[in-house]
């Protein structure tokens, strides 16, 4: 699976089924994290729901009503994602080899 990938050279994951368990699926979308569009596009939602953060006052203090987080990194079959490989992620890839397709992209 991994064999000839060397250190900095980008690979495409894709998700051939999905897991059921929690574990899994939390380090699938830990991994699809690390593609730099998903990656720009959390670091945009987040500057915005910052920006339209609303604010009031309810006996004499500040409160914050949040926004909730987008999905943007969703675990379904056939989601494919780009991202660097390095030797930090390869425990991580070899735990989730079953429910994932990783090519040189």
């Amino acid at each position: 699976m991994l064999d000839g990938i060397k250190a900095g050279q980008t690979i495409k994951c894709t998700i051939t089924r999905e897991p059921l368990a929690h574990a899994p699926r939390a380090t699938l979308l830990r991994l699809m994290r690390r593609d730099p569009t998903i990656k720009r596009s959390l670091a945009r939602a987040q500057r915005l729901r910052r920006k339209r953060m609303h604010r009031y006052i309810r006996g004499n203090r500040l409160y914050s009503s949040r926004e909730r987080c987008s999905n943007i990194a969703r675990v379904s079959t056939g989601e494919s994602w780009q991202m660097p490989y390095s030797h930090d992620i390869a425990a991580d890839m070899a735990s989730i080899g079953a429910y994932v397709n990783i090519e040189k992209a």
